[in-house]
């Protein structure tokens, strides 16, 4: 045995990914797998590990990323394989391929992307293309999407409001099946942003038959996380009865405020009953009370239709108009929570700096103006969206969240490396400290969950739902994507102050056998792959792994 193998980790304790506990073990890799796992001190390799002391566990696999643009500048991933993730999964409302139809330009949310990449965008017909793109320049991670829910809208439509006709439903469902077969996971909806929110339930219903059909999943970052989070975990339920799709619901929280916290017992409540009488339904979280999007989430939806959000903000009577909706209540906002609570972070004018960190109701004070006027005025003047974090929801329910076996870990955030990253401006600290901190503050610290159910839902769990076969477990056969860490040091350094701070406590990461982080620094391999999804097939439309 001992001479087939090109590495050997010994002295570790193992994590194995399924939720058994642990155990002490030596695993065996050749080439880019798992070959053995075997009693201490059995195994020897050319190259040895001596890992005594620390833990040995499968690579994460981050169910939600947004590192799509990041990896456009950086191939790395820096601060996701830092902290042990070895494959991301992107896709949340927009995917850059497939091209074509009424899809307008690429808009990058990051600075500093070649020129040429916005090109290449441009010509990529086929969903696959962008994946293989990435793995052709080199990845550190695994990359794996799903095809955006606005992307095939957009495909269609374009980002008018409206029902689709039966004409453009035939235009989502063929390029839908066309990107299962090119490997994507399933489709994943982002329903609070145009053009997303336009698509109704019974529009969706008929996109997810066709991921079905396929294997692959429905995913929804739901319509109302809110004042409506029981009608929007409802409609995911429906979604995924009708259409038969397995059914994901994107970083489950209660937010908006104190207010609505006490949704989140119901909400459990509607999912178990669903999972009860036999739906594949399921939901990810990231760790923290806080989340982050645009600072136009606080304006009615529509005012994005048809690509014309900043041109209509400008426009007499938009402002009076957008008071009396919400001084009426309207479903067209998903409420993020009290103006004192919501801080835009990625003000790029000169003239702003000196509101960064400050929260809305306090940068109105400066300006001599109220909160929603300060909205439109910031928006307005930035010319681009302008990412906010909004603390609306309870610490009580993430401890909650993280305790339930149905509960994935997920980012919601890109990979960065601060030598660049910071330059941009402050970031959510869920892009550089999700997985350790639940590792390492709510595992270890807070006794919230056991540590190896912690490494479950960032592994076996997610590989399961995604049908990824030969990840996300340590045994013979799978892919060598491993992970080293010091159990007694593993933590995340990045706050909402500063943001930019790399996680701790993790020695080494292995990406398909390829040696990523070694004493805690990225080696500079781009060892990643593209990781397809079920419904995938050749060109000769033979089944593929």
């Amino acid at each position: 045995m001992s001479g087939r193998l090109d590495l050997a980790i010994t002295g570790a304790e193992l994590i194995d990914g399924t939720g058994a506990p642990r155990r002490t073990a030596d695993v065996g890799v050749a080439g880019d797998r798992i070959v053995a796992v075997a009693e201490p001190g059995t195994l020897a390799a050319p190259e040895t590990v001596d890992a005594r002391g620390l833990l040995v566990c499968p690579g994460f696999i981050d169910i939600m990323s947004h590192s799509l643009w990041p990896f456009f500048v950086d191939g790395r991933s820096l601060s996701k394989v830092i902290q042990g993730v070895t494959t991301e999964v992107m896709g949340e409302g927009y995917s850059p391929a497939p091209h074509g139809g009424l899809v307008g330009p690429p808009e990058p949310w990051i600075d500093g992307i070649d020129e040429r990449w916005l090109e290449r965008i441009r010509s990529w017909r086929r969903f696959g293309e962008w994946l293989e793109a990435l793995e052709e320049r080199g990845v550190s991670p695994n990359v794996a999407s799903f095809i955006g829910g606005g992307t095939v809208r957009e495909y269609a439509c374009g980002m008018r409001t409206g029902a689709a006709s039966a004409a453009e439903l035939d235009v989502m469902r063929g390029v839908v099946a066309d990107a299962m077969r090119d490997g994507a996971m399933g489709v994943a909806y982002a329903l609070i942003y145009p053009p997303d929110a336009y698509a109704a339930t019974d529009e969706i219903v008929e996109v997810a038959r066709v991921v079905a059909g396929s294997g692959g999943m429905y995913v929804s970052h739901i319509r109302s996380e809110s004042d409506r989070l029981l009608e929007g975990i409802h409609e995911a339920i429906e979604i995924g009865r009708r259409s038969g799709a397995t059914t994901e619901i994107y970083h489950l929280k209660a937010s908006g405020g104190p207010r609505n916290w006490h949704l989140m017992a119901p909400a459990i409540e509607r999912i178990e009953a669903a999972r009860a009488a036999g739906m594949p339904l399921a939901a990810d979280m990231y760790p923290y009370a806080a989340s982050g999007t645009g600072l136009s989430a606080r304006l009615p939806v529509s005012l994005a239709a048809d690509g014309r959000l900043f041109a209509r903000l400008a426009e007499p009577g938009t402002r009076a108009w957008v008071r009396e909706q919400l001084a009426a209540g309207t479903v067209e906002v998903d409420d993020p929570g009290p103006p004192e609570k919501t801080v835009p972070v990625g003000l790029r004018l000169p003239e702003h700096r000196l509101y960064v960190g400050r929260n809305l109701v306090e940068i109105a004070e400066m300006r001599g103006t109220d909160w929603l006027d300060c909205v439109f005025d910031l928006l307005i003047a930035e010319g681009r969206e302008v990412f906010t974090i909004y603390h609306e929801m309870s610490e009580e329910n993430v401890r909650a969240q993280l305790r339930l076996e149905w509960i994935a870990i997920c980012s919601d955030g890109g990979g960065l490396d601060p030598a660049w990253a910071a330059a941009q401006g402050p970031v959510h600290p869920r892009d550089y400290g999700t997985f350790v901190r639940v590792l390492g503050h709510y595992a270890r610290d807070e006794g919230v969950l056991e540590l190896e159910d912690a490494v479950r839902k960032m592994t076996s769990a997610v590989a399961a739902r995604l049908g990824i076969r030969d990840r996300g477990v340590v045994a013979p056969g799978m892919h060598a994507d491993l992970v080293v860490f010091d159990p007694a040091r593993v933590r995340d350094t990045a706050t909402f102050a500063d943001p930019h701070r790399l996680a701790e406590g993790v020695r080494d990461v292995w990406v398909n056998g390829a040696a990523t982080v070694r004493g805690g620094e990225h080696t500079g391999a781009l060892a990643g792959r593209f990781v397809r999804g079920p419904g995938c097939y050749d060109r000769d439309g033979r089944g593929t792994t």
